[in-house]
């Protein structure tokens, strides 16, 4: 008996590591680049997360993940964002307001020169599929 339960025990623990090992991608929050957090939380109910993101020249997004979110550009730019379809620049322009469906992952990187800002209302209502971090590009 003794011998199935430890067989058992192993079992679990194999799992339960192989699941830790494939971690899903995180959320915007979670992620930080060169030590700082480029998403700050403004608000949070069970419907919803608000948050203002700013990207100085240079600065990355790395590979997070939204439910479908609402994305109201404060100040503009030139950004490079890269998700499952690839790579692309993309001219973010101030005052634009977007409603995006669950985004699984994707990156983004300031490639202009000045500082872009996002006011970002997340609809935790409306989550997208999760993958796991193997999606995201290896850096």
């Amino acid at each position: 008996m003794k011998i199935i339960t430890y067989a058992l025990s192993s079992v679990a623990l194999a799992a339960t590591l192989s699941v830790a090992q494939a971690a899903d991608v995180p959320d915007a929050l979670s992620v930080e680049w060169r030590g700082n957090h480029p998403c700050e939380k403004l608000f949070e109910d069970a419907q919803v997360r608000v948050a203002r993101c700013t990207f100085p020249p240079g600065a990355m997004h790395v590979c997070h993940s939204h439910p479908s979110y609402l994305s109201y550009v404060v100040s503009g730019g030139q950004a490079q964002v890269q998700d499952e379809k690839g790579v692309r620049k993309v001219n973010v322009v101030a005052g634009a307001l977007a409603d995006v469906p669950p985004t699984p992952w994707h990156e983004l990187i300031n490639v202009g020169d000045t500082t872009l800002q996002f006011v970002v209302v997340e609809k935790k209502y409306q989550a997208g599929p999760t993958v796991d971090q193997s999606s995201c590009p290896k850096r």
